[in-house]
């Protein structure tokens, strides 16, 4: 997603916005709480997440103000502000008429903008929102108090890039992901502006505004949603005219977690076509590798000295990563696991891996396996593949590259040179496996 990222004058307001895609329709994202169009796109699954949607549509994407790549200190907007901000980048875009999808705190202000402009507005899709967002009553039991969304933006302000409400917005982030989402926050949203934001968007109340939206109507909900309700959905959808409501499974809140499962509905609802399954499942080729005596070599050396030649290590074989075309995936102690689309180009890492080490005095011993692994988007690879890979490392000696037979039949041809080292039972892997040691 490599479009340049233009601005849209909104008043006095500048609005950067980006165009992606060629599908037959425009649509536009409403983002939720914040955004921000570079960073967004260095997680892999919000990048899959647009990706997918430019695939079948010409997607507008945008940065509210205050937010992100938008002009910054622009006070507290109202929604009709907001909404003159949507027609700007629409107008700058080129578009007449498109999509909203709005998720989260942007599916408020896509109601207004549906009801208001109905001729600007083709279809309305909405994920994870509510259609109040203050003081509960027994219309809407769901909403939170004035006091705790006053609470939670005092909280938020004083934590801000530390605490992004992931318990909430995204409980099952791991690590990565989650010092992703601080980093994330940090540069869409200044500490007053996640105040504001939170102290904005409390006031949402669009439930008189329902019944007149007129556009077709998506309403999607995931069951365990901790940020709005299920039953927040489903009030939407009811009140919206010929609204479609689907509930999906699962509690995170962010709409890049499992985005495959919101994308088939809205693909669909859409297009009118059920998006084939796809699978995660890919052939790759996986490279260990392990340093041989460690231990004893730590002891020996103290702790500052191992802790400066672990560095020079890792910086050796990232070195050859990187040259060969390889991706790192982990990496454990003086270990590393990373993973190719070539089988001749991890054989060679590994044996330049081993000459690199060799210069600082490293016995190193490497395995390669070729195979299918299953990789959803923002995941570290996973299967069987992985585990043979680790398999054949293990017989390998000092300075040894060890291949199990399918890599060693794929690269039949390139100049490489084996000797065969018979069939061995893998511990946890069924039957016998041939495996080759590299000779050059």
């Amino acid at each position: 997603m490599n479009a340049p990222i233009r601005y849209a004058r909104s008043g006095d307001v500048n609005i950067a916005y980006q165009v992606t895609g060629d599908g037959p329709f425009d649509l536009v994202v409403v983002p939720g709480f914040f955004s921000h169009l570079e960073v967004d796109l260095e997680h892999p699954a919000v990048a899959h997440m647009y990706e997918r949607l430019a695939s079948f549509s010409r997607l507008i994407r945008f940065d509210k103000r205050g937010t992100g790549l938008s002009d910054r200190s622009v006070g507290l907007p109202d929604f009709e502000t907001r909404m003159d901000d949507v027609r700007a980048v629409l107008d700058a875009a080129g578009s007449d008429h498109a999509v909203l999808f709005g998720y989260s705190e942007g599916g408020p202000m896509c109601v207004l903008f549906a009801a208001t402009y109905p001729e600007r507005t083709r279809a309305l899709v909405l994920y994870g929102t509510y259609a109040k967002r203050h003081d509960p009553d027994d219309d809407y039991p769901w909403a939170p108090t004035r006091v705790e969304r006053e609470h939670i933006a005092r909280r938020l302000e004083q934590t801000w890039g530390e605490d992004v409400d992931l318990s909430t917005m995204w409980p099952s982030a791991d690590a990565a992901s989650a010092e992703w989402a601080r980093r994330h926050g940090r540069t869409a949203l200044s500490p007053a502006g996640a105040r504001d934001l939170i102290l904005m968007n409390s006031k949402a109340d669009v439930r008189d505004v329902l019944p007149s939206v007129q556009c077709p109507t998506l309403v999607l909900h995931r069951t365990g949603d901790r940020d709005s309700r299920s039953e927040e959905g489903q009030y939407i959808a009811e009140r919206i005219p010929g609204a479609r409501f689907v509930e999906l499974s699962g509690h995170d809140h962010v709409p890049w977690v499992d985005p495959d499962q919101i994308l088939d509905e809205v693909e669909e609802y859409l297009t009118g076509v059920r998006p084939k399954p796809t699978t995660n499942r890919v052939l790759a080729t996986i490279l260990f590798t392990d340093l041989v005596g460690s231990t004893e070599l730590a002891t020996s050396l103290g702790d500052a000295a191992w802790a400066s030649l672990l560095e020079r290590h890792h910086a050796a074989v990232r070195r050859e990563l990187v040259r060969f075309s390889g991706e790192e995936i982990d990496t454990a102690g003086d270990g590393f696991l990373a993973m190719f689309d070539g089988p001749a180009r991890a054989i060679r890492c590994g044996l330049s891996i081993r000459d690199a080490l060799s210069g600082l005095g490293l016995d190193v011993r490497a395995g390669v396996h070729t195979g299918e692994v299953e990789r959803s988007p923002g995941d570290k690879p996973r299967g069987i593949a992985i585990h043979l890979g680790s398999r054949i490392m293990s017989l390998a000696g000092a300075g040894e590259v060890f291949v199990g037979s399918t890599t060693h039949d794929l690269v039949a041809g390139s100049g490489l040179v084996f000797e065969d080292r018979g069939e061995h039972v893998l511990k946890g892997v069924e039957g016998a496996r041939r495996v080759y040691a590299v000779v050059g």
